[in-house]
């Protein structure tokens, strides 16, 4: 019985995704090309980031990246 891996991005594909994503880009897959990505947690409709993890999939080569995503909130000035 063999182990099933995750097929993850290369760490250059996964900083281009990731990058383009916190923009609300939307790329096609840096690995086979496909233009469906999957996002998990879904991004709101009013276009705010939510704190916290957040996985892309690709939809035909299934590899995976995940990132954390801390939100948009800036601290206040003194």
């Amino acid at each position: 019985m063999g182990r099933r891996h995750v097929k993850e991005f290369r760490p250059d594909e996964a900083l281009g995704l990731i990058s383009a994503d916190r923009d609300g880009k939307v790329v096609p897959c840096p690995s086979c090309g496909a233009a469906t990505m999957g996002r998990r947690p879904n991004r709101p409709e009013d276009g705010h980031l939510v704190a916290g993890p957040v996985t892309l999939t690709c939809a035909a080569c299934s590899r995976v990246v995940t990132y954390i995503d801390r939100g948009t909130a800036t601290p206040t000035a003194r």
